[in-house]
């Protein structure tokens, strides 16, 4: 039986969320939590997206696959017992046999997070800068990210991705008191992306680009004109969106799964 758990986590101390050799992800501490919980041998969780090291998630969905039926409540309570302080995990929903948090997903947020008082509460949550940038010609220039959807100049390595065309609905900054918040959100985003545009949109703020060179900047489709990337700490997976009634329609699906579990 499927479900999706909605996860979040301070990744300050994680390797990004991905199992890896030699290094602490979140998905290795999550897959080990359920295996103890559920007495398996084996579990395989499936995020809706990777986060890379240091960065955070307020909103990450995992689908895991059990031998039974469980009430949601069940496994949200014990997960909730035995995870560490940093991971966590909220609503849990029962979903059909084929779902997939990754493929079914049809946008993601990313918030990045900047704050212009030095703050040692805020270390690991925000990116600290001294000086004001100017928000203004910030979002003059970020406005060619949801104009353009080529966005090879901001990946940080080829891999295994076969095009580099994301399409991006949302991108601005906005003032909340001492911090600056930038929110970006689109169909899919590539390896290391937002913080690649965080560090480009910050060199405008800061007078060493123009408006019209950061269009050009992505035009160009040369990842040597992208800027340093934006610190890992501000960078927060925020928000997994699915089609509207998607859930509901994946309860209908649990169900059947599940009585036809029973009758074999």
């Amino acid at each position: 039986m499927r479900y999706f758990l909605e996860v979040a986590y301070d990744g300050t101390r994680f390797h990004g969320w991905q199992t890896q050799p030699n290094a602490l992800a979140v998905q290795e501490v999550l897959d080990d939590c359920l295996r103890r919980v559920f007495r398996l041998a084996q579990v395989e969780t499936v995020g809706s997206g990777r986060t890379d090291t240091g960065v955070h998630a307020t909103q990450q969905w995992v689908h895991v696959d059990l031998p039974q039926v469980v009430q949601p409540e069940e496994i949200q309570y014990k997960l909730s017992r035995i995870l560490p302080p940093d991971i966590s995990v909220g609503q849990v929903l029962p979903v059909g046999p084929e779902a997939h948090t990754r493929f079914d997903a049809i946008s993601r947020t990313y918030e990045y997070r900047i704050t212009l008082q030095k703050d040692p509460f805020l270390v690991r949550y925000a990116y600290y800068l001294s000086r004001k940038p100017d928000v203004v010609k910030m979002n003059e220039a970020a406005l060619a990210l949801l104009q353009l959807e080529d966005f090879t100049t901001f990946s940080k390595v080829k891999g295994d991705t076969k095009h580099y065309r994301c399409t991006i609905t949302q991108a601005h900054w906005q003032e909340e008191g001492s911090q600056l918040i930038f929110t970006i959100k689109a169909n899919r985003f590539l390896r290391g992306m937002v913080r690649l545009v965080v560090g480009t949109l910050l060199d405008v703020g800061k007078g060493k680009l123009t408006v019209a060179q950061f269009r050009e900047v992505i035009e160009r489709q040369d990842r040597r004109l992208a800027s340093g990337a934006a610190p890992a700490q501000g960078l927060f997976l925020h928000r997994v969106d699915y089609p509207v009634d998607y859930f509901a329609q994946q309860r209908v699906l649990f169900e059947q799964a599940a009585e036809a579990a029973m009758e074999e």
